[in-house]
C-alpha cells in the first residue's frame, strides 16, 4: 500500500484512480456526518425530553442522575470491547450498523413507555448501541481526516452532528406546543417520540450507502508509527484522565431539564429549545475550532475547556437570558468534547490501535461520567450549590493536566 502524501491509501467502489483523494476523504466524512445529523435528530430529540418525561412519570432527581450516570457509564465501558473487537476483527461496518440500528430504535420506543423503571430502561439500550457503533465510527472518521485536516474533519463531522441535535429538539418542542400547548401530559409526550422514527429510517440508510461505496475504511489513512510497544504511553493516559475530570463535572442535560422544570423557569415545550439552543451553538463552534486546531494545536482545546467549565452558575442560579448564555458556554463545552478533543487524541493513538485506543479513552471517560453524573443528582436534592461547586472545579482540574499533556506532545514524547 502507498504511503506517498497527500494521496492516503485505500480504494472505494468506483474511484477511476488507484488511491483515494482528499476530496473522496471528504466525501467520506460528508456521509458519515449526515448519518450523525439524523441520528442526533433522532437521539437527542429524545434527550431533550427525558428529564421532564422522567418527571412526569414520577421519577425523582437522584434517580434521573443516577439513571443517566449509569447509562453513560455502561454505553462508555462497552467501547472497549467494541473498540477491541473492530481493531481486532476489522468488522467497522457490521460493529456500526449494529451499534446504529440498537441506538436508533431505543429512543422512538418511549413513546409506548407509561413507567418511568422501563424508560430508564431503553435509555440504557439507547446508550449500549451508542458504545457498539462509537469506536468504529470514530476510528473510521480518524482514517479519512488525516489528509483534509483532523481538526476540520471532526469539526465538519461534529457541526452535523449537531444540526441534527438542533433539529431534533425543535420538532419535538413544536410537537409539543402543538399537542399540549403549555400543559402537556404523558400522551403528548408519547406522540413527540413517534416522530423520531422518520430520522431513524434516513440515518440508516444513509449508512448503508457509505457502506457500499467505502468498504475499507481502515485504508483512506497511510500507517502511522507507534508511539510505544502497544501504542498507549503516559501522554495518552495524561490525556485521558484530563479528559475525565471534563466528564465529572459536565452535568447532562436531562438534570438541566428537571432543574428548568421544577423550578418553572419555561412551560415545557419550550425546554427542548433550550438544548437546540446549546446544540446549534455546539455546532458552530466546532466549525470554528477544528480549524483553529489544525493551525494553533493544543491551545486551541484548552481555552475551550476553559470556557465550557464555567457553563453550571449560569445554569442554576440564572434567570431566563443568564440561563441562555449559560446554556452557549455548555455548548461550547461540548463542542471540544467531540470534535477537537478526538482529532488531538487521534493524533496520539497509532493507525493500528485507533478503535482501541477511542474505546478504551471512552470507558475511562464513562466512569468519571457516572461518578460525576451521580454526584450531583444527589448533590442537587441536598443543595444546588454544591452541584455548581462540584461541577466548576471539577473541570478546571483538566486545566494542568492538558498543559502538561501539551508540553509532552511538543517534546514529542510518548
Amino acid at each position: 500500500m502507498a504511503t506517498t502524501e497527500p494521496e492516503a491509501g485505500g480504494r472505494i467502489a468506483g474511484d477511476t484512480g488507484p488511491m483515494i483523494t482528499a476530496r473522496s476523504a471528504m466525501t467520506f466524512v460528508v456521509l458519515l456526518g449526515s448519518v450523525s445529523l439524523f441520528s442526533d435528530a433522532t437521539y437527542e430529540g429524545g434527550r431533550s425530553l427525558v428529564g421532564q418525561f422522567l418527571q412526569l412519570l414520577g421519577s425523582s432527581a437522584a434517580a434521573v442522575g443516577i439513571a443517566v450516570g449509569a447509562g453513560e457509564f455502561l454505553g462508555y465501558a462497552l467501547r472497549l470491547v467494541s473498540g477491541y473487537a473492530a481493531d481486532r476483527t476489522g468488522a467497522y461496518w457490521r460493529i456500526t450498523l449494529l451499534g446504529y440500528g440498537i441506538n436508533l430504535l431505543a429512543m422512538p420506543l418511549l413513546a409506548f413507555v407509561g413507567r418511568w423503571e422501563i424508560a430508564i430502561a431503553l435509555l440504557f439500550i439507547e446508550r449500549i448501541g451508542k458504545a457498539i457503533r462509537n469506536p468504529a465510527r470514530d476510528a473510521m472518521l480518524s482514517y479519512a481526516t488525516k489528509e483534509m485536516g483532523r481538526g476540520w474533519g471532526y469539526g465538519l463531522h461534529e457541526a452535523m452532528d449537531q444540526i441534527g441535535a438542533f433539529v431534533g429538539p425543535l420538532s419535538v418542542s413544536l410537537a409539543l406546543f402543538l399537542r399540549g400547548a403549555g400543559n402537556a401530559g404523558l400522551a403528548d409526550y408519547q406522540a413527540a417520540f413517534v416522530i423520531l422514527f422518520v430520522p431513524a429510517v434516513i440515518a440508516v440508510s444513509l449508512l448503508l450507502l457509505a457502506r457500499r461505496l467505502f468498504p475499507h475504511p481502515r485504508d483512506l489513512e497511510s500507517k502511522t508509527p507507534r508511539i510505544s510497544a502497544e501504542g498507549l504511553g503516559r501522554t495518552y493516559w495524561l490525556f485521558v484522565i484530563a479528559a475525565g475530570f471534563i466528564a465529572a463535572g459536565y452535568a447532562d442535560f436531562a438534570l438541566m431539564a428537571f432543574h428548568f422544570h421544577a423550578i418553572e423557569l419555561v412551560s415545557d415545550e419550550v425546554i427542548p429549545l433550550l438544548f437546540a439552543v446549546g446544540m446549534a451553538v455546539d455546532a458552530g463552534a466546532a466549525l470554528v475550532m477544528g480549524r483553529l486546531y489544525d493551525r494553533s494545536g493544543f491551545a486551541v482545546l484548552i481555552v475551550a475547556v476553559a470556557l465550557g467549565a464555567i457553563f453550571a452558575p449560569f445554569i442554576y442560579f440564572g434567570s431566563l437570558p443568564i440561563v441562555v448564555v449559560g446554556i452557549a458556554l455548555w455548548g461550547i463545552g461540548l463542542s471540544a468534547q467531540e470534535s477537537i478533543l478526538k482529532a488531538a487524541l487521534a493524533g496520539i493513538i497509532p493507525h493500528e490501535r485507533r478503535a482501541y485506543g477511542f474505546g478504551l479513552f471512552a470507558t475511562v471517560f464513562g466512569i468519571f461520567w457516572f461518578v460525576g453524573s451521580a454526584t450531583m443528582g444527589l448533590l442537587y436534592d441536598i443543595e444546588v450549590g454544591f452541584l455548581v461547586a462540584f461541577s466548576v472545579v471539577s473541570q478546571l482540574l483538566a486545566l494542568p493536566i492538558f498543559l502538561v499533556t501539551r508540553r509532552r506532545l511538543a517534546a514529542g514524547e510518548a
